[in-house]
C-alpha cells in the first residue's frame, strides 16, 4: 500500500503507461509523505467496451482510479491528491472532467505487509516525512 489501480478504457502505449505511473507515484510521494518505495500503480486497459459511466442517456466510456491507502489523512490533503492524480490522467490519457472518477479506500496499517520495507506498515502519523526517493 498504497496501491493506485487506474481502470482505463484508452488503449495505452507501454511508454504511456509507465510515464503514468512514475507521475502517479510521484505525487503520491510528495503529497502523503510517502515512501515512494511503497506505492504501487496498476494501468487495466480495458478497452472501449470495458468500463463505462451511466447517465439519464447512453453510457459513454469512462475510467476509475482506485487509491488504497493508509487512513488519517485529513480529507484536505485527500482532495489536493485526488485533484493533482486526475490532473496527470487527463494529461497523459486524455480523460476529461466528465469521465474520470476517484475513490480512496483507507486501511490501517497493519494490513499492509512490505517485505522489503520490514514488513508490516506503522499507521500513519502527521509528522511523518518518509524519504521521497
Amino acid at each position: 500500500m498504497p496501491y493506485l489501480q487506474l481502470d482505463t478504457p484508452f488503449a495505452c502505449s507501454p511508454d504511456a503507461k509507465r510515464r503514468l505511473a512514475k507521475r502517479l507515484g510521484d505525487i503520491y510521494a510528495r503529497e502523503m509523505q510517502a515512501d515512494i518505495n511503497r506505492v504501487t500503480v496498476a494501468i487495466r486497459v480495458l478497452g472501449e467496451d470495458g468500463i463505462w459511466r451511466c447517465s439519464r442517456d447512453e453510457p459513454r466510456p469512462a475510467g476509475l482510479l482506485m487509491c488504497d491507502i493508509r487512513r488519517g489523512r485529513p480529507s484536505e490533503q485527500r482532495a489536493e491528491l485526488a485533484r493533482l492524480l486526475l490532473e496527470a490522467c487527463r494529461d497523459i490519457l486524455g480523460f476529461g472532467d466528465d469521465n474520470l472518477n476517484l475513490e480512496f479506500t483507507q486501511h490501517a496499517g497493519d494490513e499492509m505487509y512490505h517485505p522489503m520495507l520490514g514488513g508490516l506498515s506503522d499507521e500513519w502519523n502527521a509528522s511523518e516525512d518518509a524519504p521521497r526517493s
